[in-house]
């Protein structure tokens, strides 16, 4: 389908450019309603791909693009479940997010993630499987996993290990864009920052530049410059899967739940 609506999240093709909304409050926790909907995207990309050349990832609400995984909703199932249940079902929600990640890392359409606001561990990996990071002033972003007892476990490691100084290599060949040599020396994620409340303007102006180029050979430059790296992030989910089961993941979950803050992942 081309269009769709759900509780988390929304896409629909406008001007040859897929727009991926995401808007369930309070910060696009992605938890299990925002999984199930992300595999139903990817199941759509391919067919989305033939109407496009483009594909834009942003946040509607204020807070920010992502505060990441639903921590509330992991530390009730784990009050509820059986213990080797809860770990398999924590093994699948991972393996299911890396499907949703790698399938955007790997789509042929160049990808941009317009970002604002809180940018923290899934919603920081689900950015990084971009092809390109447009962000505003107000961005800031963390993996604050290490609180939890964990590593992140959406890919971020590998991406980051991959991905660390090529982001203005990326813009450079896909967009076709002149960079001063102040843009170049920075030489980090993010292709460019803007205004506060820019970004999801500043992506799609880029995605009007991307029409100018060949789909084809922007796909195969994509797949030169950007390899996925599948055997780090399978040992990512392995290492990720073993640490869920320490106490210590119990007793940081616990820790976050029982916060008082409107917003306790900013603390």
């Amino acid at each position: 389908m081309n269009e769709f609506q759900g509780q988390a999240l929304s896409w629909a093709v406008k001007d040859g450019t897929v727009e991926l909304a995401l808007h369930r409050e309070p910060c696009n926790e992605l938890g299990s309603i925002a999984l199930e909907e992300a595999d139903r995207f990817v199941d759509s990309l391919a067919k989305l791909g033939r109407e496009a050349h483009a594909l834009i990832i942003f946040s509607s609400l204020r807070a920010g693009f992502s505060a990441g995984a639903d921590l509330r909703e992991l530390y009730h199932l784990l009050q509820t479940s059986e213990r080797d249940a809860f770990l398999k079902g924590v093994r699948a929600r991972v393996e299911r997010a890396h499907r949703v990640i790698n399938a955007i890392d790997a789509a042929p359409l160049t990808t941009i993630a317009a970002v604002h606001g809180v940018v923290f561990g899934g919603g920081f990996e689900l950015a990084l499987g971009c092809d390109l990071i447009i962000a505003d002033k107000t961005a800031r972003f963390c993996f604050p996993e290490l609180r939890l007892g964990l590593i992140p476990g959406w890919g971020g490691i590998p991406r980051l290990k991959r991905d660390l100084g090529n982001a203005i290599i990326r813009d450079l060949l896909l967009t076709g864009r002149s960079l001063g040599a102040a843009k170049v020396q920075q030489a980090g994620l993010i292709s460019q920052v803007v205004a506060e409340g820019e970004a999801l303007r500043a992506a799609r102006a880029t995605a009007v530049q991307l029409r100018k180029f060949d789909p084809y050979t922007a796909a195969m430059a994509k797949r030169f410059i950007k390899p996925i790296p599948y055997e780090e992030l399978q040992r990512e989910i392995d290492i990720f899967c073993e640490l869920f089961s320490r106490p210590a993941v119990e007793a940081g979950l616990r820790q976050f739940v029982d916060r008082v803050d409107a917003q306790p992942y900013l603390s």
